[in-house]
C-alpha cells in the first residue's frame, strides 16, 4: 500500500499545538532496560517507528511491553542474551545502542552494523574503540559486531567526536564496569543528560553530566525505573517554524523546554519572529512582516542542530536576500535542496555550505522525503506553497514526529494522509 500525504498551502496557521516526548530520548532508555531485568515504566512516549523499531528489537530478545497511550510498560525479566536479526538492526540507526548494555551485562552479544537515515557517514569506530578499552573483545564478521563482555573494567576514554550515540553507548557500559571510568569529549544533548539521569535513579555513581567529561563509579547491579521522557527538541523546533511561512500565522507551543533551543530561539528572532514565553512550558511564536536573512553553522549541542538545519533552511526561502547555511556535521543532510528547488526555491550547495535567494514563491509539487528531517522540511513548504503538494516516502517523517496529520490539521493546516494499494 502506498501511503503519501496530500496538502494545500497557503493557509494561515493558528491555535495551539503539543510538542511529543523526545524520541531520541526513549531510543537509549529503552535499550538501558537492559542492564537490569525487570519492570519499567515509562510516560509520554512518542508512538513513532523509531521507538516501534526499538520496541521489536526488545520484543525479539524476550522482553514484552504494553502501549497505554502514551504510558510504555516494558519487562525485561526474559532477555537472556542479546543477538538481533539483520531485518531488525537495519532499520534503524539506534540498534547499536545495545551494544555498550550488552558487553556490560552478557558474555556475548551479536549485532549487525545499524541503518538509518542516508545524510551521512556515521562511523561505529567511536563505540567499538570505547568499548575495547574498557575490555570488551571486539570482532567483525560478515557484516555484524560480535562483542564479548560481562567483566568489564573502568578505564579513560577520549572520544575523537563528541558522538550522541557512542556517549550513550559507552556510559551505559560503563556504569557496571569495574572501577572508575572517564569518558572525555562527550555529547552534552539533552538525550545524553536524560539518559544519565536515569541511570543515576537506577543506581548508578555519575558525575558531570552536560560537561565536557563524564565520570562514573562501577557498580555491581542496578534495578529497573519509571520515567518521564523529555520534550522533543526537533520538533518543537520544527513547530516554531511553523509560525514563519505566512503573514499573520499565530501559534502557541505547549510542552516546550526554552533551555534545549536557546541558538535556534536566537536565529528565528533574527530571521523577524516574534517569540514570546506565555510561561515555562508555553510559547507564543508570531510573523508580523517581511522575513530577514541570516547566517547558520550547524554543531554539536549547544550549537545549532542539525537535524534542524533542512527546516531552517526551507523557512530562508522566504527571506529578502540571500542566507547561508553551512553543515558541519553530515555530508549529505543536503539532499533534500533539488526537492525544494523543484517547488520554486532558489538553492544552490557549494560543498558544506548552501545559499538561499529569497524569497522565492513555491509551488505545489509531488516530491520525495529522503530521510527523516529532509521530509519535515518538505512539509513545511508544502504549507507554504501555492496549490497541492504531495509527498512520498512518508514512513521517514514517520519515524520522528508523532500524529503529524492531526497536530499540523488542528491549527487549521490542510493535510491529508492518502492510501492507496
Amino acid at each position: 500500500m502506498e501511503r503519501r500525504y496530500v496538502i494545500e498551502g497557503g493557509v494561515r496557521l493558528e491555535g495551539e499545538i503539543e510538542v511529543s516526548g523526545a524520541k531520541n530520548a526513549v531510543l537509549p532508555a529503552l535499550s538501558a532496560t537492559i542492564l537490569a531485568k525487570g519492570v519499567y515504566k515509562f510516560k509520554k512516549v512518542p508512538r513513532v517507528r523509531d521507538v516501534f523499531c526499538m520496541l521489536e528489537i526488545l520484543k525479539h530478545l524476550g522482553a514484552k511491553y504494553e502501549f497505554k497511550k502514551n504510558h510504555l510498560l516494558i519487562d525485561t525479566s526474559k532477555v537472556q542474551e542479546v543477538k538481533i536479526p539483520y531485518e531488525l538492526a537495519t532499520q534503524i540507526r539506534a540498534s547499536i545502542l545495545f551494544l555498550g548494555p550488552a558487553c556490560a551485562v552478557f558474555k556475548e552479544a551479536l549485532i549487525p552494523f545499524p541503518g538509518g537515515c542516508v545524510i551521512g557517514k556515521r562511523p561505529v569506530d567511536f563505540h567499538l574503540n570505547g568499548l575495547k578499552k574498557l575490555g570488551a573483545e571486539i570482532t567483525i564478521e560478515k557484516g555484524n559486531i560480535i562483542a564479548k563482555g560481562g567483566n568489564l573494567k573502568g578505564a579513560e576514554i577520549i572520544l575523537d567526536f563528541p558522538s550522541v550515540t557512542a556517549t550513550e553507548n559507552l556510559m551505559m557500559a560503563g556504569v557496571l564496569a569495574e572501577g572508575e571510568t572517564i569518558i572525555k569529549n562527550v555529547a552534552k544533548e539533552p538525550e545524553v543528560v536524560f539518559l544519565g539521569k536515569m541511570l543515576k535513579k537506577m543506581g548508578a555513581e555519575i558525575k558531570g553530566l552536560g560537561g565536557d567529561k563524564i565520570y562514573i563509579k562501577g557498580k555491581k547491579e542496578l534495578k529497573p525505573v519509571s520515567m518521564e521522557i523529555i520534550p522533543d527538541r526537533i520538533e518543537a523546533g520544527t513547530f516554531l517554524v511553523l509560525a514563519g511561512l505566512q503573514k499573520g500565522n499565530e501559534i502557541v507551543i505547549k510542552n516546550f523546554c526554552r533551555d534545549f533551543l536557546e541558538i535556534p530561539l536566537l536565529k528565528l528572532e533574527e530571521i523577524g519572529l516574534k517569540v514570546e514565553f506565555l510561561n515555562k512550558k508555553e510559547v507564543l511564536v508570531k510573523r508580523m512582516g517581511s522575513l530577514n536573512t541570516t547566517r547558520i553553522i550547524t554543531a554539536p549541542y549547544p550549537g545549532f542542530p542539525t537535524d534542524l538545519q533542512p527546516i531552517f533552511t526551507m523557512l530562508l526561502t522566504q527571506a529578502e536576500g540571500l542566507s547561508f547555511i553551512t553543515e558541519n556535521l553530515f555530508e549529505n543532510r543536503f539532499l533534500y535542496v533539488p526537492e525544494l528547488n523543484r517547488m520554486g526555491a532558489n538553492i544552490k550547495v557549494e560543498g558544506t555550505v548552501a545559499v538561499v535567494n529569497g524569497p522565492t514563491k513555491l509551488m505545489g509539487s509531488p516530491v520525495k522525503a529522503s530521510d527523516l528531517r529532509a521530509g519535515a522540511a518538505l512539509v513545511l513548504a508544502g504549507l507554504c506553497a501555492e496549490d497541492i503538494t504531495t509527498i512520498y516516502n512518508i514512513e521517514q517523517i514517520e519515524r520522528g514526529y508523532e500524529n503529524l496529520v492531526e497536530k499540523l490539521s488542528g491549527i487549521g493546516a490542510r493535510i491529508y494522509l492518502e492510501e492507496k494499494n
